[in-house]
């Protein structure tokens, strides 16, 4: 009879991602929400319905508050632009690049498309 090590085998981490991710480079402005606000411009990298993937040159905190706010250009709606304010929540920073830009993804937790004029009321809030 052969005697048997125990051998655990790890399983890979789990996807935590539900919604299909769509690679879109978009031009997003990211705003720091709390006692130090901080406005940056960046690009993302993926879009999904419940989250957001981008480079930033600033390191921001895990659980940090964001507004960002993207422009999705006709291509993409098959109409007008469409300029939509979201409220999210940063869920992973990962580490500099060899350009030193950090990874940041984040969770979507609300939001509101804006009219096209900048300045204007929101014309929907979705929760």
């Amino acid at each position: 009879m052969l005697a048997m090590e125990s051998v655990e085998m790890q399983e890979p981490p789990q996807d935590r991602r539900v919604m299909r991710r769509f690679d879109m480079r978009l031009p997003a402005i990211v705003k720091t929400v709390g006692e130090i606000q901080d406005q940056m411009l960046t690009e993302t990298m993926n879009v999904s319905a419940k989250g957001i993937f981008f480079y930033l040159d600033h390191i921001v905190e895990e659980g940090c508050p964001l507004e960002v706010t993207l422009t999705f250009p006709p291509h993409v709606t098959l109409t007008d632009s469409v300029k939509v304010r979201f409220t999210a929540k940063v869920v992973r920073v990962e580490s500099p690049l060899p350009a030193s830009r950090i990874g940041v993804a984040a969770v979507i937790e609300d939001y509101e498309f804006l009219k096209a004029v900048s300045g204007q009321m929101p014309i929907q809030s979705m929760h």
